[in-house]
């Protein structure tokens, strides 16, 4: 028997929490630069303090233009153990802009050398599912075939199942299919680590994600998805002839499916976020007289833990040991 190891994924949540409560100030505002920028700064303050040998693999990256936080850069201490990192300090930028729900912030990590790089493929096909379902699906079967399968796994009727879906035009056929097999829908503009965050959650309705989204956000979500056990297959998507070019230029192959454990190679991994516009996933930044209340996921893929936190934070006292601007 191994003594308990310290779960980093404690310290981690800091992280995401430090994102969400300085860039709640944004929400409805109309600002998508002004709130990731809060973000951003917070969550590379609190890296700082975090005693680790950290890589950025999943970052601001090249589609963001982002001084901070960008793809390779080191973040931590520099002691402890090295780790490649995934980053979105907000997932949901213009739902946190206009107000809408299930902008989150959320940080992943593995041991160095286990984490996918996407390189310079933005889009991927993804097909979440929780564990009971890990099993049950392929990313080339029909659609129905998959909520059938899916259904079966779960103990369900296919009528009962909740399929996430962006609501995007590339979508239309899909979304048409899904309607044809009996299942029902959730619709999102925005925010598809939370979609596939949902799909293995147990506390959630939503029992699957279909769909093309980012190839980031999959590697990010792929962390979360391990440490659950529930399962993501995924194959990149290229939206633009740039893009499909740039991805052939680097030796990619567009055919090959992906699943969790080609994404995130070790379950060793961590994972944390936490809840900024609210919403039926993670509640969202509820500002007090004296500070305010934040609410969070961390999981553990070494012992499969999911912890849901409520934290309590006073900015009178948080101010004067932090440098991180909360009020």
């Amino acid at each position: 028997m191994e003594a308990p190891e310290k779960n980093l994924a404690l310290d981690l949540v800091r992280v995401t929490e430090s994102a969400a409560l300085a860039s709640a100030r944004w929400l409805g505002k109309g600002n998508n630069d002004a709130g990731d920028g809060a973000a951003v700064d917070a969550m590379r303050l609190c890296f700082n303090s975090l005693n680790i040998k950290g890589t950025i693999i999943i970052g601001e990256g090249e589609k963001d233009n982002a001084p901070m936080l960008h793809n390779g850069e080191k973040v931590g201490t520099g002691n402890g153990p090295a780790v490649d990192v995934a980053i979105d300090p907000v997932e949901g930028t213009k739902l946190l802009a206009y107000g809408r729900p299930n902008a989150i912030s959320v940080v992943g990590t593995a041991p160095a050398g286990t984490m996918y790089n996407p390189g310079p493929s933005f889009y991927m096909q993804k097909l979440v599912v929780p564990p009971a379902a890990r099993n049950a699906v392929d990313i080339d079967a029909p659609v129905k075939e998959n909520l059938v399968n899916i259904a079966k796994a779960l103990g369900k009727d296919v009528d009962d199942l909740v399929v996430f879906v962006l609501d995007k035009p590339r979508h239309e056929k899909l979304i048409s299919q899904i309607r044809q097999a009996g299942a029902r829908i959730q619709l999102h503009t925005d925010g598809d680590v939370a979609g596939a965050l949902m799909a293995v959650d147990p506390r959630s309705e939503v029992d699957v994600m279909m769909g093309t989204g980012g190839t980031p956000e999959g590697v990010l979500a792929a962390c979360a998805i391990k440490g659950i056990g529930g399962q993501i297959f995924a194959r990149l998507d290229p939206q633009s002839y740039v893009e499909k070019e740039a991805i052939q230029e680097a030796g990619i192959d567009l055919r090959e499916i992906h699943t969790v454990d080609s994404l995130i190679k070790s379950d060793d991994v961590l994972f944390a976020a936490t809840g900024i516009s609210g919403g039926t996933f993670l509640r969202g930044v509820q500002y007090t007289g004296e500070g305010a209340v934040t609410h969070s996921m961390v999981i553990r893929g070494k012992t499969g833990s999911i912890r849901y936190m409520e934290a309590i934070h006073n900015f009178n006292r948080l101010m004067k040991i932090s440098s991180v601007k909360y009020d």
